[in-house]
């Protein structure tokens, strides 16, 4: 399944204050043994009940600093993550909550602005899987797509004729497959970020959440 950033049925209940919006953040539920979430922003629910691999639509928002708590959905004490959230003018970018519950954190993914892809699709990987090795991505005959690739690790966009693809992760050294992405379809003059998500050593397991992003 591709995910849509404009189509997410998300509760977003607001995010921004005083001054005039000009910046954008989008919310994403990374942490794979964390159940659905509520999130709060100085005390005020912004998102309700956000499960796991859900994004919520982009959220107008003023530069600044923004304390952010998040909450098993329906509960409003003993916050599973209490962070500040920075925000600088102008940017656009995800913002992910990735971890174990046991060392949850926000993990910013700004959305760059990128070189002209002469009506080709982009596509970039990012690795949040706490327990996953560092990977290797690959096109189904075994050419390199990313290298080297660890946990936090944010790759540069690359552009790829229009089609249907099929990519291998595996580990970094190693012919074995961890996880295959199969029949992802690639659009022109679309950009698309990879993420992969879950466990190698426990549930839930491993996968891969491909998400379009605006342009």
């Amino acid at each position: 399944m591709l995910y849509s950033p404009y189509a997410m049925s998300i509760n977003v209940i607001g995010a921004y204050r005083g001054t005039t919006p000009n910046s954008f953040i989008r919310l994403f539920h990374a942490s794979p043994n964390v159940s659905a979430v509520d999130i709060y922003e100085d005390g005020n629910l912004i998102v309700e009940n956000l499960v796991y691999k859900d994004f919520t639509q982009y959220i107008p928002i003023a530069p600044g600093k923004y304390n952010i708590n998040i909450y098993p959905t329906g509960e409003t004490t003993n916050p599973v993550l209490n962070e500040d959230l920075y925000i600088l003018q102008g940017t656009a970018f995800n913002v992910a909550v990735i971890g174990k519950l046991s060392n949850m954190s926000l993990y910013y993914i700004l959305e760059p602005y990128t070189a002209q892809n002469f009506g080709r699709p982009c596509i970039r990987f990012v690795h949040l899987s706490p327990d996953a090795p560092v990977v290797d991505i690959s096109f189904s005959d075994g050419r390199k797509v990313f290298r080297n690739v660890g946990y936090k690790d944010i790759t540069d966009y690359i552009c790829v004729p229009p089609g249907t693809y099929t990519f291998g992760i595996r580990s970094v050294g190693s012919n074995d497959v961890i996880l295959a992405i199969s029949n992802l379809q690639l659009k022109p003059n679309n950009y698309y970020t990879i993420y992969s998500t879950g466990l190698v050593e426990d549930i839930p397991s491993l996968e891969v959440v491909p998400v379009l992003e605006p342009r």
